[in-house]
């Protein structure tokens, strides 16, 4: 097995500090228990840990050409966010937006936010980005979003996959999918 980039590296000491547990079994966003979690809002909202999150991404979007990136609120808002950030700051700008898991009842009432005003998600090459993987559900919710705006979906990108069935899902529905991390990278 090859040893992780000295980036990679770091993001998995940050995420093993600040967002994994194990102990007592919780209820996972997909409706599953586990006795291992990850609530990756610390690390992604750490100075070092967004850095190392937007740097590794937009690495592994390397030889894509990608638009926009994105995904489910509230996940990926700060993942996209770093992103962008780190695209800026390297010369390969990339746009952040999100997607709301409903409209709101007033403003815009749209479901895809970030885009100024006339523009769309129509013919875009999008990357959909999303903290942490269990069965997929929530990249394919926001996929299908992506889609009915005219998106064209290159990537799923995972900070972290739990290796529970999201790969075959994202198979399914013809989504390639790479993940930065993975549980085995915390549960060795």
């Amino acid at each position: 097995m090859a040893q992780p980039t000295p980036t990679k590296a770091r993001l998995i000491e940050i995420v093993a500090a600040r967002s994994f547990s194990t102990g007592p079994e919780t209820k996972l966003a997909s409706g599953r228990v586990s006795n291992f979690y990850f609530n990756m809002k610390p690390t992604m909202l750490d100075p070092e840990g967004a850095w190392a999150i937007g740097a590794l991404m937009l690495d592994a979007l390397s030889g894509e050409r990608i638009d926009m990136i994105g995904g489910l609120e509230m996940g990926a808002v700060p993942i996209a966010t770093a992103v962008a950030t780190v695209s800026y700051h390297v010369g390969r700008p990339v746009q952040a937006f999100f997607v709301r898991k409903q409209a709101k009842e007033h403003g815009t009432q749209s479901l895809i936010e970030g885009l100024p005003k006339g523009e769309t998600l129509a013919g875009r090459r999008v990357a959909i980005v999303e903290d942490v993987t269990t069965t997929g559900g929530s990249a394919i919710k926001a996929a299908e979003s992506i889609r009915a705006a005219g998106g064209i979906i290159v990537r799923v990108l995972t900070v972290v996959d739990r290796q529970e069935g999201a790969s075959d899902a994202f198979a399914a529905a013809g989504l390639a999918f790479t993940a930065l991390l993975t549980a085995a990278d915390f549960r060795a």
